[in-house]
């Protein structure tokens, strides 16, 4: 695999120049113990990856596996494949006007980017064989020894990629086409949220910043701030993503849903519109099942709340109370049961998440991940926030009601320590700098942390496993006349791609979810340390540069999918930032340095006041978030116009096929097959409806 060196490199490394026409790769296995089953399902999966078009060659892979090596027949039949899949966009609304008949012109007008190639490959080696693929399916059923198909990465934009990301101050439309064209929209809009989101973090960033110099932790006019930047933000991106989804042409491929392999439907009936059979699982039964998500949601809730309400309050008891031998290294303690126990539970967790998803069997893959990401969100929601939650609605405003439960640790200190050793301990105190310190560690020391087990650690370990093969391989005293070698043309390119074989598979999902989770530290808790924007500004510039070469070096190429917008995450935020207003202003009423109640007195805080300041907060939202989402309606973009255009040219040229090229001219509007600018005349009301209802509304993203 290629290094940062290579490709800083001004010199084409071997094997790294060109992929040699080659689609994608196959690590196929053949375990010792089943070869002869492994070898008859080869020769199933060679003919039938033949019998859809695409073209094999097969060389040694690693240790007891074989490389097979594909790419598509011939550019007729792509230029077939690249037809079908643009009509089938047209069919389903994903484009304004079906591909033109001629393929040559239609290839012309918009060329076969390299994405969309490695999309149509992929989905012929792996859609049924009733919808025309080779139906295969690693790691499942028959296909288990096909341990993964992906595309070879292009080292010659990947160096220029990393080139460019390291000295441009931030990504622009051009820097998102390239992304897109390279690796999909999936990944083209996780760059594109990033991209966006730390253009308007500069906002909170300064607000956050002279709220700490001159106004404090806990300011009312603060949050207020954070509250309606939350709302703007989030209306911004649900339009911004439609009027990507629209310039890229995606508008509404989520409606062309792939099937899920392992659905399991009870019977078949005919689909009233199109009359063609259709797979059927009971609606009822998925609805039982998803019953079963309230005791897992808390399941989760007693279990992890348990743990880290447990280790922070003894945490607060070493730390604040206790005061005998070994009170430095103690207060380690919290600190390392979290980390070998949280990890263990979220697993422990997840795979139930996982298995509730499959239990309850999905027609779709987008379906199916949609519904496992949410199940993900309330694990992370937990171990991410819960920490925060008890500091600022239990320690700081009711600590003194903590004092007879840290008796339980004193006593159990005290039955710990021997006799004849000194046991002291001392009056318990709130800690008002206790949240701005957990606030710092969530958005510096974990974020430091996350950059050095995503690229640093991956990258130094595949280079000591690189070394001590290397030296395994000197070592290894085999016959040399009874070696397979490689041709010498291809020894440096079978190396190479032996090497990404070993890499781990990009998921884009686990990046969307460290970014909506930092969107609910800011959303949630800035309030708290108002310099947490600030954090995150930086940490958001080196993300994105982590994250391309997360995905050029320590990753294989990730599948081209594409997408119209970010997904069940849009949901996500949306939450997070109505969640905002209330937590917001309950953390001020309740830790604020005015009144009787806060910093551990609650005797003077008033439960209607707490509510009323949520009613208010949430009325507040409600009534922002309405005008901001108007305001939004009223603004062109570059892609809404795109789309008006195409529609009033194809209802032009129906008119001309139909009425004649005179009619046509009086109903259209001069110049505007001329000119991406379109002046709302003529039809400003179709456009106006088309934008905000049924086309153009950002609500429906």
């Amino acid at each position: 695999m290629a290094s940062l060196k290579d490709l800083y490199s001004s010199k084409d490394t071997a094997g790294l120049d060109s992929n040699l026409g080659v689609d994608y790769v196959i690590n196929y296995k053949i375990p010792q113990d089943d070869r002869e089953d492994a070898e008859a399902t080869f020769v199933q999966l060679i003919e039938g990856l033949t019998s859809v078009g695409l073209t094999t060659e097969v060389r040694r892979g690693g240790k007891h596996s074989l490389l097979v090596f594909v790419k598509i027949a011939s550019d007729k039949f792509l230029a077939d494949q690249v037809y079908r899949s643009r009509l089938q966009d047209w069919l389903h609304g994903a484009r304004t006007v079906g591909p033109d008949s001629d393929l040559s012109q239609a290839l012309r007008d918009e060329p076969v980017s390299e994405a969309e190639r490695l999309r149509l490959v992929y989905l012929l080696i792996v859609k049924p064989k009733n919808e025309g693929g080779a139906g295969i399916t690693p790691q499942s059923g028959r296909w288990k020894h096909v341990d993964c198909i992906f595309p070879l990465h292009n080292h010659s934009f990947n160096k220029q990629w990393i080139k460019k990301m390291s000295t441009k101050g931030q990504t622009d439309e051009a820097d998102l086409d390239e992304i897109r064209d390279k690796f999909g929209e999936n990944v083209a809009f996780y760059f594109a949220f990033m991209h966006s989101y730390f253009k308007f973090l500069v906002v909170p960033a300064a607000a956050g910043f002279a709220a700490w110099m001159f106004l404090g932790q806990f300011s009312w006019l603060y949050a207020l701030a954070s509250c309606l930047w939350s709302v703007v933000f989030f209306e911004f991106w649900k339009k911004k993503e439609v009027d990507l989804a629209v310039q890229w042409g995606v508008r509404g491929v989520s409606n062309i849903q792939h099937p899920r392999p392992q659905f399991e439907f009870e019977c078949q009936a005919e689909d009233p519109i199109t009359g063609e059979p259709v797979k059927i699982y009971s609606p009822i039964k998925r609805l039982q099942t998803q019953l079963l998500q309230i005791p897992f949601a808390a399941a989760c809730i007693l279990v992890l709340g348990t743990l880290i309400v447990t280790c922070n309050s003894l945490e607060i008891f070493i730390n604040e109370v206790y005061n005998g031998p070994f009170q430095a290294y103690l207060g380690f303690l919290p600190t390392i049961i979290l980390v070998v126990l949280t990890p263990t539970f979220s697993t422990v967790l997840t795979k139930f998440a996982n298995r509730l998803t499959e239990m309850e069997n999905y027609e779709t893959i987008d379906t199916h991940h949609a519904a496992l990401v949410q199940k993900e969100f309330v694990l992370n929601f937990l171990t991410s926030y819960m920490a925060l939650f008890f500091t600022a609605f239990v320690y700081l405003p009711f600590g003194d009601r903590l004092t007879p439960y840290l008796d339980i640790w004193r006593a159990t200190a005290q039955k710990l320590t021997p006799k004849d050793v000194n046991f002291q301990t001392q009056e318990f105190v709130i800690n008002p700098e206790r949240i701005s310190k957990q606030m710092f560690y969530f958005t510096v020391t974990a974020q430091v942390v996350n950059f050095a087990t995503e690229v640093i650690v991956p990258y130094v370990k595949r280079q000591v496993f690189q070394e001590v093969r290397e030296v395994q391989s000197k070592m290894a005293k085999e016959d040399d006349a009874a070696k397979i070698k490689d041709h010498e043309e291809e020894a440096a390119f079978l190396e190479r791609v032996r090497n990404e074989v070993e890499l781990e598979t990009y998921d884009v999902t686990g990046d969307y979810r460290e970014m909506v989770i930092q969107f609910g530290y800011l959303s949630l808790f800035s309030v708290a340390w108002p310099l947490t924007a600030c954090c995150f500004l930086i940490n958001n510039w080196v993300e994105m540069r982590s994250d391309a070469v997360k995905i050029a070096i320590s990753s294989r190429r990730p599948i081209p999918w594409r997408a119209d917008s970010i997904g069940p995450w849009l949901n996500a935020l949306g939450f997070l930032s109505w969640l905002g207003s209330i937590t917001s202003a309950s953390i001020v009423f309740l830790c604020s340095a005015t009144g009787e109640g806060p910093r551990g007195t609650p005797s003077g805080i008033k439960a209607w006041g707490l509510l009323l300041s949520i009613l208010l907060a949430e009325h507040l939202y409600f009534a922002a978030q309405f005008i901001v989402r108007l305001a939004f309606k009223k603004l062109d973009s570059p892609g809404l116009q795109k789309e008006r255009k195409e529609r009033f040219l194809m209802k032009k040229r129906l008119l001309e096929q139909n009425l004649g090229q005179g009619v046509s001219d009086l109903a259209a509007t001069p110049g505007i097959e001329k000119t991406e600018e379109i002046t709302l005349q003529a039809l400003e009301e179709e456009a106006r409806r088309i934008s905000t209802q049924g086309h153009g509304g950002p609500e429906e993203a």
